[in-house]
């Protein structure tokens, strides 16, 4: 018999949950979207990331364990002997929770939770849990609500008592009526019709917040990057924003903006988003797409990278892969030329010494810098200065000089090279945007 559930430390009486994590290995070359050469993820790497994510939930490791496969068995995902080995040390460490980092289908769940006679949950199941805990927006919670009906939906095939009861039929027949494993999966379905409705107008608020900045038209910078990239370390050194930022999985989920200003006194709005990883759920690839949305609407994409990680290729390629896969389809949200405007950023440059030590951190697609220490954020300011004016068109005016408003809309949105102030006018040399001198040359209503 197994122990107790709070002998295996279940929360209710001796603390957090004991919990194992285990990680079925296969290898296999990788061969993802634009960069088939990426290196294989390694082992270690991968345990230690869903260690990472399973400690980010709250529970205690106790233990954690390598299997590799041979193939994949339909019954249990991994073989006889590992499922058995696995079961004696589940035993042993009085483990009430296992983490498998593999997408299991409902039927591997449900009989590795016979053999182990403990809760098991999969790799979508604990990023789905993680998501959950940490939304906090009304828009973050709606999107983590859908994706968690989408992946419970497929669940609904447990030996749970209550799921094999019936209730009464309808008219003057009766019949068996109607298993409570159909209601729950209805109620499920109609909550999810429910959900895509508040989101789509979540889509369609969105629009109309990013057509309202456009009659103003800053441009966008959005971060990208894997998980625990520092994102929202730089985002807040940027901008002096106060984003939740902790070295931990998925620290911040909900999308945050705030306004900077660049070298040349342009003004710019940076986007801080959700981080991605390995073998993203593709649940939560749909429920997030109006949060990636902000992406595909930005004029820069800052791919921020951890370069000091021993997996920093691999964690590129994965970035990319969602990036690609935005662009995939008739309706896709992301241009094809969205690989043009992707800058990256060679961020935790103090883990190996500075930015002079990073590989390749001055090449004009990367920007070495530590978001911790500040350093090379000048040079990163510098770069994105650049590429934004990379379109711009030098044009001279001459502003009368009781016309101080028109002087400094230009001053705001323009970068001016060259002013010589007259009796009558003001002669000015500025740099604007296609868009921007359009808007500025257009006669007044």
């Amino acid at each position: 018999m197994p122990p107790p559930a709070n002998d295996r430390g279940d929360g209710s009486d001796t603390g957090p949950t004991r919990a194992a994590v285990i990680l079925p290995f296969e290898r296999h070359p990788r061969s993802i979207g634009p960069v088939p050469d990426a290196a294989p993820r390694a082992a270690e790497a991968r345990l230690a990331e869903a260690v990472g994510l399973a400690a980010s939930i709250g529970v205690t490791i106790v233990h954690q364990a390598i299997y590799p496969l041979r193939e994949r068995r339909p019954s249990t995902y991994m073989g006889e002997g590992q499922v058995a080995d696995a079961r004696q040390q589940i035993d042993e460490q009085r483990v009430a929770l296992v983490v498998v980092d593999a997408a299991l289908t409902p039927v591997q769940q449900r009989n590795l939770e016979r053999e182990w006679r403990c809760k098991v949950i999969d790799r979508t199941g604990l990023i789905l849990e993680i998501f959950g805990e940490r939304a906090r927006t009304k828009e973050g919670s709606l999107q983590v609500e859908l994706a968690h009906l989408e992946y419970q939906r497929t669940r609904l095939v447990r030996s749970w008592t209550h799921l094999e009861r019936q209730r009464g039929g309808f008219g003057f027949l009766g019949g068996p009526g109607e298993s409570q494993i159909e209601i729950d999966r209805r109620l499920i379905t109609d909550r999810i019709v429910k959900l895509k409705k508040e989101l789509e107008q979540v889509r369609r608020t969105r629009g109309l917040h990013r057509r309202q900045r456009e009659k103003v038209p800053y441009p966008v910078i959005a971060l990208v990057g894997y998980t625990n990239a520092g994102k929202s370390t730089l985002f807040n050194a940027l901008t002096g924003a106060g984003v939740y930022a902790q070295d931990q999985l998925f620290a911040t989920l909900d999308p945050t903006m705030r306004g900077i200003r660049l070298p040349s006194g342009r003004r710019a709005i940076l986007s801080d988003t959700v981080g991605f990883i390995s073998e993203l759920p593709t649940q939560l690839v749909e429920a997030f797409r109006a949060t990636l949305e902000e992406v595909a609407a930005a004029d820069i994409i800052l791919h921020v990278r951890d370069v000091a990680h021993p997996d920093t290729a691999a964690q590129r390629a994965d970035v990319l892969h969602v990036l690609q896969e935005m662009a995939a389809g008739a309706n896709a949200p992301l241009d094809e030329g969205w690989q043009n405007r992707v800058l990256e950023v060679l961020n935790k440059a103090d883990l190996l010494g500075g930015v002079g030590e990073v590989p390749g951190g001055s090449a004009d697609s990367a920007i070495a810098v530590s978001a911790l220490t500040g350093e090379g954020l000048p040079a990163l300011l510098e770069a994105l200065d650049e590429r934004l004016s990379a379109n711009m068109e030098t044009v001279r005016y001459a502003i009368p000089s009781a016309d101080g408003a028109r002087l400094a809309w230009l001053y705001r949105h323009g970068e001016v090279i060259e002013r010589a102030d007259t009796e009558e006018d003001v002669q000015v040399t500025v740099r604007l945007s296609p868009t921007d001198r359009a808007r500025f040359e257009q006669p007044a209503p």
